[in-house]
């Protein structure tokens, strides 16, 4: 999402500053070009070589040495954003009042692009008055903050003031100024993970979906403008932007009443969950004690959630569903598109290596109702999921 973006990282006078180096890799390894401004101060907490071998570019700290001099109008102008990270408090003081002592406060005075801001320092300070004040004057020029965490701090205390880890920098960076326009204004549903069905109160009949392929595919829609709704089975997995809203759901009953509920209002439905096929149809009040007669428990169907979707499906609504299979996997895979009204069926083979649950990694084949299939070779479900998703757009758009 940030090939060839123009990234300023200014870096302040914080403890928090070593944090700085990972945040500079992970912008360079996301494809940004990056450009450091410190201010003299910061020298003492992070090494400027460090930073420009990262960055390939010069670290640029003084307003004129024997080199010459920093053009700060220029460098303002060259950024797409200027990023903040970390900001000290003696910084943002003098960001609030426009006081240009030095060639970081110059940059930032002359800054034509968006400015992010990720503060660092103790709580107390955090909570200062003079603080506050200072915060709200900049937050009012349309800056954007990127919430402090609370957690261990350099004096030794446990409170508000640490910097946000350097990933979800680059999320919050990414969320707010680079997702694209294609599904902008579109609204999409997608189901992930596994369902778990009581059995008794500690037991159920679950599968071994870890919900990554449903959260890539979340995540791919709204880097690409959409409205995310995502109904997830228990799972470990969480999204990286806040954007997306998240409805946890247990069972198949509850998957189906939170997508059913959801489905009327959405452009783009996308049901990767796997969901239970069967439930107990009986659930202990009890935990089921062990006796030496063998049990015997009695499943009924589930609601199909996809089928139900289907019968509902509006013209202009596109409806994707998930096959996993283990054998006969196209004719299956096919047999579902036609019997639950879906426009596409994207199919998932256990005989593929490296493909399918538990899994970094997917191979799957987007079967259309049109007869064509477009394959899409092993690689992260991420880029996997970016895949189906502009597969989705092209056809949103037809």
């Amino acid at each position: 999402m940030l090939q060839g973006k123009k990234i300023l990282l200014g870096i302040t006078a914080s403890i928090a500053a070593y944090k700085s180096i990972l945040l500079a890799r992970l912008l360079v390894k996301a494809g940004a070009e990056v450009r450091v401004v410190m201010t003299p101060a910061a020298k003492d907490f992070v090494s400027p070589l460090v930073l420009s071998t990262l960055t390939n570019n010069k670290v640029l700290i003084e307003l004129s040495n024997e080199e010459g001099w920093s053009n700060h109008v220029l460098l303002g102008r060259w950024a797409d954003v200027f990023l903040i990270a970390p900001l000290s408090c003696n910084t943002l003081a003098k960001m609030a009042n426009g006081i240009c002592d030095n060639l970081f406060m110059a940059v930032y005075l002359s800054v034509t692009c968006p400015v992010m801001i990720a503060p660092a320092m103790d709580e107390d300070m955090w909570h200062h008055p003079a603080t506050k004040r200072n915060m709200q004057t900049i937050l009012a020029e349309d800056k954007t903050l990127i919430p402090v965490a609370k957690g261990e701090l350099a004096s030794g205390l446990f409170g508000e003031g640490r910097m946000a880890e350097p990933e979800t920098i680059l999320n919050e960076l990414i969320a707010k100024h680079f997702r694209t326009n294609l599904l902008k204004g579109k609204k999409a549903l997608v189901s992930a993970g596994p369902t778990f069905e009581a059995i008794d109160p500690v037991r159920f009949i679950g599968n071994h979906s870890s919900g990554k392929m449903g959260f890539a595919l979340a995540e791919a829609l709204y880097l690409n403008g959409a409205d995310v709704l995502l109904v997830t089975g228990p799972t470990n997995e969480s999204t990286a932007y806040n954007g997306i809203v998240v409805k946890k759901v247990v069972s198949a009953q509850q998957m189906f009443e939170a997508c059913s509920t959801a489905f009327e209002s959405m452009d783009i439905a996308i049901m990767s969950a796997a969901v239970a096929d069967y439930r107990p149809s009986v659930v202990a009040d009890q935990k089921i004690k062990k006796s030496s007669e063998d049990p015997v428990i009695s499943l009924i169907k589930t609601i199909d959630i996809l089928a139900y979707l289907g019968s509902k499906k509006k013209p202009q609504q596109y409806l994707a569903g998930f096959a996993l299979e283990t054998n006969n996997e196209k004719e299956n895979a096919l047999k579902k598109l036609q019997t639950k009204n879906a426009d596409c069926i994207i199919l998932n083979s256990l005989q593929d290596a490296d493909a399918g649950f538990g899994t970094t990694t997917n191979q799957v084949t987007v079967l259309q109702k049109n007869g064509d299939a477009l394959f899409i070779p092993l690689a992260s479900k991420k880029q996997v999921a970016a895949q189906i998703i502009s597969f989705i757009a092209t056809q949103q758009h037809a």
